[in-house]
């Protein structure tokens, strides 16, 4: 059976393989500061990172005693994830990757912990659909964790069109269309964090954090 790609699925694997492959590291490989502030508390157990790039935040799970899959529709970053993870010793039992489409993909499997972090791109593509996706692979007792860009970067000079939208906190549970009797609702704000922008200059980043749990 022929699988025929929409052009926008193509689209998203042109996109990002060319964002790839503009130089040899897009990411710094350091866990996102929002990530280590919510997980850490956890126990660890099993995690799926959806458009998980050169794996920093898979790696970091697996080193902190969690079976972490990492998921992202461009084989150059999944390469790269791979070759990281020989570099540090990290097995493939405790850090495995996987080139796809999360609208292709599937699986039986469901997991303790879901990340979604900067699940963006300057192209539109059904987001609410992939968020609901996300939260179909959380275990029971076990948690989503949707961050996205909530603005643009301090340094960011201002342009006409907004695309990537910037998802508030409550239009990203406003497309996760939540059964209340099944989640709790642990964090919906926009939070910042201090980097250093592309010129060495002190700068703000605001991200829009949703973290939800499913009951037991």
């Amino acid at each position: 059976m022929h699988h025929h790609h929409s052009a926008e699925e193509l689209d998203g694997v042109a996109f990002w393989e060319s964002h790839y492959g503009q130089s040899e590291r897009v990411w710094s490989g350091k866990v996102n500061q929002v990530i280590e502030n919510l997980v850490s508390p956890l126990r660890p157990g099993t995690s799926l990172d959806i458009g998980c790039g050169e794996g920093g935040d898979v790696l970091w799970l697996a080193t902190h005693g969690w079976k972490a899959t990492g998921l992202d529709i461009s084989p150059t970053a999944i390469s790269r994830a791979r070759e990281e993870a020989k570099k540090h010793d990290i097995a493939e039992a405790d850090a495995q990757f996987v080139a796809s489409d999360l609208g292709q993909w599937d699986t039986g499997q469901a997991f303790d912990l879901v990340t979604l972090s900067f699940f963006q791109a300057p192209f539109e593509f059904p987001r609410a659909d992939f968020l609901r996706k996300a939260a179909s692979f959380v275990a029971p007792g076990g948690h989503l964790l949707a961050l996205s860009h909530a603005a643009r970067p301090s340094w960011a000079p201002p342009v006409d069109h907004e695309l990537p939208a910037f998802p508030t906190p409550q239009e990203e549970l406003d497309a996760l269309s939540l059964d209340p009797g099944e989640w709790d609702i642990l964090q919906a704000e926009v939070v910042e964090r201090s980097i250093i922008s592309p010129t060495g200059q002190p700068a703000v980043m605001e991200d829009s954090v949703v973290f939800i749990q499913r009951k037991a």
